[in-house]
């Protein structure tokens, strides 16, 4: 993993292509220590940071040329091995042992078809000296960052926003849609749309050409949401635990040291008991956030479980104290590119740094997973939707009860899902997060709710699998994978996530809804591939517990309580001060039920004034 930029503009000489080139290097060098180059010819200049990862040789260094095709590359194809060979064998010769090599090489022979033959994650931008055209690409599911501007035939990308704010065609407007999308809806992307009206974003699995001075942008890759019914249960638990473990096995390709993100549950359990069970690593480094007193989860206990099976898991822990996130704080911020949406961003950060300390420059992480398998609560209301609709009124019942069962719920709560279940029943995904940007918060913007575009995917299949392709291609993910990223590399790591192998998400669409989600179990496909292999205590966990962090109550009320004090005339623009002072006042005052709000709106205005 690298940081990558780039400038096509044919309004500059050589000298100016270079100065803004470099001033976009410098402000992204966390992302590449190991060396940093450039290639430079009117109109283009490519620069790259280079992170180490595998082919540690100078050999691998970028921007890198073969004949008239320059590359430069942000991510790892990991099955560039196989790839290799195949285009060995069509007469090409290789003087490095990486991947980027092997990318370049792809696209002289297969052209833009060569991204569908990727496994893996990637940000590229190759210049074609003879054709003066540009061709980019994002891997599948956006786990890689690339963020553009174009104007008037002139084309600036970046790795982060970051590097392209100040540049000529950045005008400094904020996007007031995204602004509302992110306090009330927790998004920090929409689609192409990023906080900056002049910054996008290239969506997942699309390519771009720029050429003549247009530019073109397609999709090259889709997740295929039509169920087949042909397999049995048990045939989907084979196929799902024999491409998660090679899918794992290719995510540990490198030359560095690797470690793995662990927290109690399910997901980077079963990463750190493949990688100790199914691969050669005789030692596993993990590395845990974890939180100790009143309103915080503490999953070490879970985690000694895993420990005990496999004594070459060697767990590493942090514990982040206040004065520890007080002082992080204003550099997280900087560094996001966006307001956090939650607190939990602030641990991941302090996990990233905890592993860079003990020497790793990968980490594995259980991204992916809830949102293909229909880990969150929101799958179930879906799940006992369908059924309703179609008239099947008791499995919808017996569907509720298993849950309601196994989570112990008392009447109110059963009733309370069965409302939303009724609900989600009645409207289309479309409108059920219309009503949610309207009606979850108090309103303080100065727009309403419905000038507020949502664009959501509409696709075939189950209510279900709509749902969990909303979940990776709008209004989770991106999100997720965006403060992945920026963690990561803060700390000059590469965060590889083997859950967003597509191999896997395409298996686990194709799954009749009950292999993922049946009778109040969740996930159902991974707990039983994963039997044998991740203890059982983890397995059989009734519990959903996301990573609960003291953010929106703790901190806010202590260490950050100066985040809320003074003037905050800078979202003036955008809200009515008069509602958001009554907001706080209630704050102030004790009432947590808007907590999370009051979180957000804090971090824009540290965002604003930081942007």
């Amino acid at each position: 993993m690298c940081g990558i930029a780039g400038i096509i503009d044919s309004t500059l000489t050589s000298d100016t292509l270079a100065d803004l080139g470099s001033r976009m290097l410098r402000s992204t060098s966390h992302r590449g220590p190991d060396n940093s180059g450039t290639f430079c010819s009117a109109p283009v200049w490519l620069g790259h940071n280079r992170l180490s990862i595998i082919d540690l040789s100078a050999a691998s260094h970028q921007p890198m040329s073969f004949g008239e095709l320059t590359i430069t590359f942000n991510g790892e194809v990991y099955n560039y091995v196989e790839l290799r060979s195949e285009l060995s064998a069509a007469g090409y010769h290789f003087d490095t042992t990486g991947d980027t090599e092997v990318v370049l090489k792809a696209y002289h022979y297969w052209g833009a078809d060569a991204v569908e033959r990727f496994i893996g994650m990637w940000a590229f931008a190759i210049w074609n000296g003879a054709e003066q055209s540009l061709f980019c690409s994002r891997d599948r599911f956006g786990i890689k960052p690339y963020h553009y501007s174009y104007r008037n035939g002139s084309f600036y990308f970046a790795s982060e926003i970051k590097a392209l704010r100040g540049m000529p065609l950045d005008r400094g407007g904020m996007n007031e849609a995204q602004v509302t999308r992110g306090l009330y809806l927790g998004w920090m992307h929409h689609w192409d749309e990023t906080y900056f009206t002049d910054i996008k974003a290239l969506p997942a699995a699309h390519n771009a050409l720029l050429s003549n001075g247009e530019l073109r942008i397609w999709q090259y890759a889709e997740v295929d949401t039509s169920v087949d019914t042909s397999l049995s249960f048990q045939d989907n638990v084979h196929r799902f635990r024999e491409t998660f473990i090679d899918s794992v096995k290719l995510t540990s390709r490198r030359d560095v040291p690797m470690g793995v993100c662990l927290s109690g549950g399910l997901d980077s359990t079963s990463i750190a008991g493949v990688l100790a069970s199914s691969t050669a690593e005789h030692e596993v480094r993990a590395f845990t956030a974890y939180y100790t007193g009143p309103g915080t989860v503490d999953e070490r206990p879970y985690i000694r479980h895993l420990l005990e099976r496999y004594p070459q898991i060697i767990s590493s822990e942090i514990s982040p104290t206040d004065e520890d996130v007080s002082e992080a704080l204003q550099r997280i911020v900087h560094l996001m590119d966006a307001p956090m949406p939650s607190s939990s961003y602030v641990s991941q950060y302090f996990v990233m740094g905890l592993a860079a300390s003990h020497g790793v420059k990968v980490v594995l992480d259980g991204q992916g997973s809830d949102e293909m398998l229909g880990g969150y609560m929101h799958s179930l209301y879906r799940v006992i939707a369908e059924k309703l609709s179609s008239g099947r009124i008791l499995e919808a019942h017996a569907e509720l009860h298993a849950h309601a069962q196994r989570q112990s719920y008392p009447l109110k709560r059963r009733l309370n899902v069965l409302a939303k279940a009724l609900l989600t029943a009645a409207r289309s995904e479309q409108s059920l997060y219309e009503i949610e940007l309207a009606h979850t918060y108090p309103w303080l913007m100065r727009q309403e709710p419905r000038s507020i575009p949502l664009t959501l995917s509409s696709v075939s299949g189950s209510r279900l699998n709509g749902f969990l392709h909303n979940l990776l291609r709008v209004t989770l993910l991106p999100t997720l994978l965006h403060t992945e990223d920026i963690n990561s590399m803060a700390f000059s790591i590469e965060s590889r996530v083997p859950f967003l192998d597509h191999r896997l998400v395409d298996l686990s669409f194709r799954m009749p809804t009950q292999h993922k989600v049946y009778r109040g179990e969740t996930k159902r496909v991974l707990r039983a591939a994963m039997r044998g292999i991740v203890p059982d205590q983890i397995l059989d966990r009734k519990d959903k517990t996301g990573f609960i962090t003291p953010g929106h109550i703790k901190w806010l009320r202590g260490a950050l309580s100066y985040t809320l004090e003074g003037s905050w005339k800078d979202l003036e623009p955008y809200i009515d001060l008069r509602r958001l002072d009554a907001l706080l006042d209630a704050y102030r005052r004790g009432d947590d039920s808007n907590a999370l709000l009051i979180w957000r709106l804090a971090m824009l205005r540290m965002f604003m004034r930081n942007a």
